[in-house]
């Protein structure tokens, strides 16, 4: 009478696992030294391996060493990454103070960003202002490389104010070893020149090129006086008290947008010269730079549209936010 092979007892399963989970994690042996060293094919080793974590035979712990613990946030990274659908969150522990050497931890922290992100054939558009200023200092010749810089939005003005963009365009474009587009139009215009913009073959080129970017830098700005929209003339205290009225919260290459990041349809939209909001939602990478708390409306209405899919932000920015979808998620339970 053929005898019936006996079937690996439990305890014998759980053996196997530990000892699986052991050479993996704690020896650094690979799943085919696993298979070899306990006698089981390639697979079973992974399926042994998975099993001692999915039975709760294997506890990962993450340390932060102590002298890291003041810059190194990867767990409130890692809950706004899930809070709002972001493919990478930055934290840092400095709080901007306004000033631009107060932008430099989070200039830096943009830089590393577009040092993973971009890649030699790419487009970087960008819009002016402090935050991208900030960027284009702190970029190293070592930092990345792509084919061509764009600005997203016209800067030219009446007054002698200095947006920073040249600066932005040519530090960018040299030490990224790509070709600069500028977009030489004013930010605001009568909606007849916008169209007739739109229309000319060298205007219309660097705004289908920055339309089509593979990558996005900015910072937001807030409907305010306290901003660069309004000391460059760009705007004034009329236009504002129309955008508060529409419920505007912020603004991204001078076009403003609600709490829930929807495009603001008024009298300005039709006269602004930029990359619309649109784009910036289907943009592959979208960097949003922003911290303070002048800025926590204008960041959460981003988020809230789709407008950022990596966010640079303090801790304070951070917790703020986190702290905003929690209070929306208990609404709405």
């Amino acid at each position: 009478m053929a005898t019936v092979p006996s079937r690996p007892s439990a305890s014998d399963d759980v053996r196997l696992a530990l000892r699986a989970a052991q050479l993996y994690h704690l020896e650094g042996a690979t799943q085919a030294e696993i298979a070899a060293k306990l006698g089981v094919s390639r697979p079973t080793a992974g399926r042994l391996i998975a099993r001692a974590r999915a039975q709760g035979l294997v506890r990962i712990e993450i340390s932060v060493p102590d002298d890291l613990r003041a810059t190194v946030h990867t767990d409130v990274e890692s809950e706004l990454e899930a809070a709002f659908g972001l493919t990478e969150a930055v934290v840092l522990g400095e709080i901007p103070d306004g000033s631009p050497s107060g932008l430099v931890p989070l200039a830096r922290a943009a830089v590393g960003v577009l040092a993973r992100r971009l890649q030699p054939d790419d487009t970087l558009g960008f819009t002016w202002g402090p935050e991208t200023i900030a960027v284009a200092h702190e970029l190293g010749t070592k930092s990345a490389r792509c084919a061509t810089v764009v600005q997203l939005d016209g800067s030219m003005t009446s007054i002698d104010y200095q947006t920073g963009v040249d600066y932005t365009l040519g530090r960018c474009a040299t030490v990224l070893q790509a070709t600069p587009v500028r977009l030489l139009a004013p930010l605001y215009a009568d909606s007849a020149t916008v169209t007739a913009l739109a229309q000319d073959s060298v205007l219309g080129r660097a705004m289908a090129l920055g339309r089509a970017a593979d990558v996005m830098m900015f910072g937001v700005g807030t409907v305010s006086t306290a901003t660069t929209l309004f000391e460059g003339s760009y705007l004034d205290t009329a236009i504002l008290d129309e955008l508060h009225g529409l419920g505007a919260v912020g603004e991204i290459g001078g076009r403003f947008f609600h709490a829930d990041g929807s495009d603001v349809a008024g009298s300005l939209a039709a006269r602004t010269v930029s990359v619309g909001l649109d784009a910036v939602r289907a943009c592959r990478s979208t960097v949003l730079i922003s911290g303070g708390a002048a800025k926590h409306h204008a960041t959460l209405g981003a988020l809230r549209g789709g407008l950022a899919k990596i966010l640079v932000t303090d801790l304070e920015c951070a917790r703020w936010l986190l702290e905003q979808k929690e209070g929306a998620a208990d609404e709405q339970a």
